[in-house]
């Protein structure tokens, strides 16, 4: 019979990709616990191994992610020298509680706190959950908590995500997490006009809040307009921060060999800002090798998460293997400013908000898990500066009318934030207003086909047809979200596993296709270009054809916008 300790560490093996700088372990055989962390050393590299526990040893950290304001924070209580950004935790708790605690933070964080004095617990998500918790349940009533589901697989029949914005503090018995971070403009229309130089500082705030780190750094550069906007803000901060001018920031893009518009606009903006910029190239056969590998590490089978995480996944490889562990990203833009091309299809600006929120809270279910498990699958720490609490409760405080795609841009999306960098040079005019251009098309078009018929084929047509009956919840629509699930099921047996899956869709009530390729939608560009042509085509048709082959043109004109409308190939 193995112990509790060869139990934990046996347990957390299964997530050590993301950390593998170290494991710590505390346990307690008497008291029946075990505390086990594995680091990514980033801050306090040499002095801030977990678990970490408070002086006379009663209370006792794990936890994973950065505290942003740590040093301020610190700085508040008098002979204190923190050892790491989370050892802040432990020092708050003693000396202001749990409550107090957590309404100072500020950060992307998970953790577990246990006061051996009182043998109470405090478990905590940040308020977006850019950092993934799980909790569990086995069959002896034992409480588990980890980072990723894998852990808990094989010992946790019971098992749910850690909802963000929410902690627990009491026993371990009578578990039940509670919400501590809440906003008006998650139940109300907000009023606030938007102020754009405000907007610009309160980025740009938040990008150097991200910067703190004693390792090598990077940025993820797709060449859309948020990995480029935070690109373009940090290399100016760290310029200035170090005294050097000179100084290149290292970034990154993927995309398909020969292909991928991201590429260009990435190496425009790489030039532009002068930055040590790397393009990762992969083959469509690369992608298709990692997918299985991919519904292991994402830990989801929704649609869009998978086809998105197999290039993230490769290009974290990538930086790893230069030396890079911190990465800053654009996620989270799309979520507060309306940026997907089906919010242009949104029927009032209420509906928008309400949309944006809904985006917003979803975020530990989507972009967030997706972006996070996908570099940490190689021990990369992902930053997100869109999603500082700070920044977020500011945007999502401007009125929807504001945040609208509105016409005088051309019907563009995230207007308001493209103006607020209209001026200093931070871009070139042609990627800052570049239209929404989701990560999975960038990459290459030939990648998002090439999965979903490559998915399709293995699925049996009998086996689909009875999809009700294979998985009742969540039942997948098409085959490639079949092939996903069937993988999945294999890999996180068990409805309460499934249950954790939330699919990302556009809004069908709106209109919209359900497919979550932003080339599926009406506002698309090139589906635009392509319906202009489709028009011209069919009027030089009617210049030169006879009335009867009108008549046929008319009738061939319209099955051709039905199909065009509702995205059959």
């Amino acid at each position: 019979m193995q112990s509790l300790r060869e139990l934990a560490f046996r347990r957390s093996r299964r997530q050590r990709h993301r950390g593998p700088d170290h494991t710590g372990l505390l346990v307690d055989e008497q008291e029946g616990f075990a505390l086990v962390q594995e680091r990514l050393s980033v801050v306090g590299v040499k002095t801030g191994r977990q678990p970490l526990t408070s002086t006379d040893g009663t209370v006792l950290l794990v936890a994973n992610g950065e505290i942003y304001n740590y040093r301020h924070l610190a700085s508040l209580i008098d002979g204190y020298e923190p050892r790491s950004d989370c050892d802040v935790l432990v020092a708050l708790y003693e000396r202001v509680g749990p409550d107090e605690l957590l309404q100072q933070v500020r950060g992307m964080f998970a953790f577990v706190l246990y006061d051996r004095k009182t043998c109470e617990l405090l478990v905590a998500r940040d308020p977006v959950g850019i950092i993934p918790l799980y909790v569990g349940w086995d069959d002896a009533g034992g409480l588990w908590f980890a980072s990723e589901m894998k852990s808990l697989v094989g010992y946790c029949t019971d098992v749910s995500v850690f909802p963000p914005g929410h902690s627990y503090f009491g026993p371990r018995e009578g578990f039940e997490a509670r919400p501590y971070f809440n906003a008006p403009w998650m139940t109300e229309i907000p009023t606030d006009t938007a102020d754009l130089t405000e907007l610009r500082h309160r980025l740009e705030a938040a990008v150097e809040s991200h910067l703190q780190c004693d390792v090598p750094l990077g940025a993820l550069l797709s060449g859309g307009l948020d990995s480029s906007l935070i690109a373009s803000i940090a290399t100016r901060l760290l310029r200035k921060k170090l005294a050097d001018p000179s100084y290149r920031l290292k970034t990154y893009s993927i995309g398909l060999a020969g292909e991928g518009s991201d590429l260009q606009y990435a190496r425009a903006v790489a030039d532009h800002i002068g930055s040590d910029h790397t393009e990762v190239h992969f083959s469509v056969a690369e992608g298709l090798d990692l997918v299985r590998e991919a519904i292991y590490h994402a830990e989801t089978y929704d649609v869009t998460t998978i086809r998105c995480i197999v290039p993230v996944m490769l290009l974290a490889r990538a930086i790893r293997a230069d030396g890079i562990k911190v990465v800053l990203s654009g996620e989270g833009a799309d979520e507060l400013f309306g940026g997907y091309l089906y919010f242009h299809q949104a029927p009032n600006s209420a509906e928008f908000h309400r949309e944006t929120v809904r985006r917003v809270s979803g975020l530990h279910l989507s972009d967030c898990l997706r972006a996070n498990k996908g570099c940490a699958a190689w021990g990369v720490e992902l930053r997100v500066p869109f999603l500082d609490t700070d920044f977020l409760q500011y945007v999502m405080a401007i009125r929807p009318e504001d945040r609208v795609p509105v016409s005088a841009d051309g019907a563009l999306e995230k207007s308001i934030l493209r103006r607020a960098f209209a001026e200093d040079d931070y871009l070139p005019p042609d990627v800052l207003w570049r239209q929404k251009e989701q990560f999975s098309d960038g990459v290459g078009y030939t990648w998002i086909d090439s999965i979903a018929q490559w998915a399709s084929d293995r699925v049996d047509e009998r086996d689909f047809e009875a999809s009700d009956e294979h998985f009742p919840f969540n039942t997948p629509s098409t085959k490639e979200a079949f092939y996903y699930r069937a993988v999945f099921e294999e890999l996180f047996p068990g409805q309460a596993y499934a249950e954790t899956v939330q699919r990302w869709v556009p809004r069908t009530d709106w209109g919209c296709p359900e497919d979550p390729s932003g080339r599926k939608q009406r506002a698309h560009r090139a589906k635009a270009c392509d319906l202009t042509l489709l028009v011209q085509i069919c009027f030089l048709v009617f210049l030169f054809f006879s009335t009867q082959q009108l008549v046929w043109c008319i009738k061939s004109m319209s099955v051709l916008l039905n199909v065009y409308n509702n995205d059959i190939p």
